[in-house]
């Protein structure tokens, strides 16, 4: 493939010269270190890195040529292409180069600030479920035919996007799942991606230190039905105000889920309980009885989201059951942690105020004697949700342990006392304990028999992120050993 016709579509700043537009292109790379001969090195200028600095680099280690949205720099000898947006030229260069997967790949984007991560998981699972071969890109980690793998960002750059699809399409795979974050689309990395479908869970404060507003917030996620091309349908949840803001283009195909009136595919009668979830799903004069072993009634609306995506593709109601009923837990969301221990204990990622209080109100319907919550605030992020969040600790928790998230450049005292400004609003008893391990403790000696205990923030994370570096800290591993600590545990085994 020639550069001009690896190029084609993406908006240049002037005309490639003839030699360089007929010059075959070896390879793409936006990391200089990955170049290969031939190839063209995409250089993006980030909030840490300058990829203008590696350009020299790229070049030594082969490249024909640089492309970036700025003008050349005076002192570069090699060849530079200037385009108008440079993640949105690596996108389409991408697709144009791996595009023939698309023929036989469905991508399924989920995007949302809670809830798109269970979401994946459920839909992958589902897809599984009616036979076929799947890949899943994720928070947690990404899926490949069955083979986990690493996941460094929710969604990564474009690049490695089409290479996941082309590999699955390679397997013989047919649908590829993806969690789509606002930054993922506010810095392009899904320009151009031809999604079947896109789901939309809701919107609630959060990664305003990025964004802005709300607003901004809302038109980064808006971007995923909008896009060019636009998505065959969209799965939007009815219930949320966000949602029904979305603006759709008019050949995509709406399907709306909730509980309410306007829901096409609508649930009743739930029942949540320690073994899960079951409730009742009507669309199209249709209806099947979903059982779950998921647990909270916040993980009524993920199903939802991944029935919908089920039904854009014709799955059948036995297949999409199947599919939910197979999928048994999602790492750090609302997992369970059992030791024997006679009260219920909880990890979940929830890190943001609305997140913390439905969790926590999710909790309230497994009917507990007493809701013991373990939470924290993360540094160099929005401040202004730390108060909030301290107060729906405080409003749905018998007793709150506040402590430390991951602190990252800022003062862990500091953070916890902002949050401590919304949690004294709240007439409940509270505790502050900077160190998270001694703060678990705290809230596991705490517990009765019929209590739940919930550890709020982390979820997932085997990390914690300290002014002074990252140590390994994982919830759910710190709360199992310290409750074989207290002697439980020993029964199980």
């Amino acid at each position: 493939m020639t550069i001009a016709e690896t190029l084609a579509g993406v908006n240049l700043a002037e005309p490639l010269p003839e030699d360089l537009a007929r010059a075959g292109a070896g390879g793409l790379s936006c990391d200089s270190r990955r170049v290969e001969p031939g190839g063209l090195f995409f250089a993006f200028i980030g909030e840490l890195f300058d990829g203008r600095q590696f350009a020299g680099q790229a070049m030594d280690r082969g490249a024909v040529a640089v492309v970036c949205e700025t003008p050349k720099p005076h002192d570069f000898a090699g060849p530079w292409i200037q385009v108008d947006h440079g993640r949105h030229a690596l996108a389409l260069a991408a697709r144009n180069t791996y595009g023939e997967a698309l023929k036989t790949v469905s991508i399924t984007g989920i995007t949302g600030t809670n809830g798109k991560t269970t979401a994946a998981y459920l839909a992958d699972s589902i897809s599984r479920a009616a036979g076929n071969t799947t890949a899943m890109v994720g928070t947690i980690e990404h899926h490949l035919a069955g083979q986990p793998q690493k996941s460094i960002n929710t969604t990564p750059e474009s690049l490695d996007l089409y290479r996941t699809i082309d590999r699955l399409s390679g397997l013989g795979g047919t649908n590829a799942t993806m969690e789509v974050s606002s930054h993922a689309l506010a810095q392009g990395r899904v320009h151009g991606m031809p999604f079947h479908t896109a789901v939309f869970t809701n919107l609630t404060r959060d990664h305003l230190d990025y964004h802005g507003t709300l607003e901004e917030y809302f038109a980064a996620k808006q971007l995923l039905f909008t896009g060019e091309p636009a998505p065959r349908y969209a799965v939007l949840n009815r219930d949320d105000e966000w949602a029904r803001k979305i603006q759709t283009a008019s050949g995509t195909e709406v399907m709306w889920y909730g509980f309410g009136g306007g829901a096409g595919v609508r649930a009743s009668d739930v029942r949540a309980g320690f073994d899960g979830l079951r409730f009742t799903v009507t669309w199209g004069g249709e209806r099947m009885e979903v059982a779950s072993p998921l647990l909270g009634n916040i993980n009524a609306y993920n199903i939802l989201a991944a029935i919908g995506a089920g039904l854009t593709y014709g799955f059948s109601p036995d297949k999409i059951l199947e599919g939910i009923a197979a999928c048994q837990s999602v790492p750090g969301r609302f997992q369970r942690i059992e030791e024997g221990q006679p009260f219920l204990v909880l990890v979940d990622y929830a890190h943001t105020d609305d997140a913390l209080r439905n969790v926590i109100a999710a909790a309230r319907e497994l009917h507990p004697n007493r809701v013991i919550t373990v939470f924290g605030c993360g540094g160099d992020r929005d401040r202004t949700k730390r108060p909030l969040m301290g107060q729906a600790a405080g409003a749905g928790s018998d007793y709150v342990v506040l402590t430390s998230d991951n602190p990252r450049s800022e003062d862990a005292l500091a953070i916890m006392n902002d949050a401590l400004v919304g949690l004294r609003r709240q007439e409940v008893e509270h505790t502050m304990e900077p160190d998270r391990e001694a703060a678990i403790r705290l809230a596991l000696s705490k517990a009765n028999a019929g209590d739940l205990v919930l550890i709020a923030g982390k979820g997932h994370e085997t990390y914690q992120i300290l002014r002074d570096g990252t140590i390994p800290f994982d919830d759910r591993e710190v709360a199992r050993r310290l409750l074989r600590d207290f002697g439980y545990g020993r029964d199980a085994e």
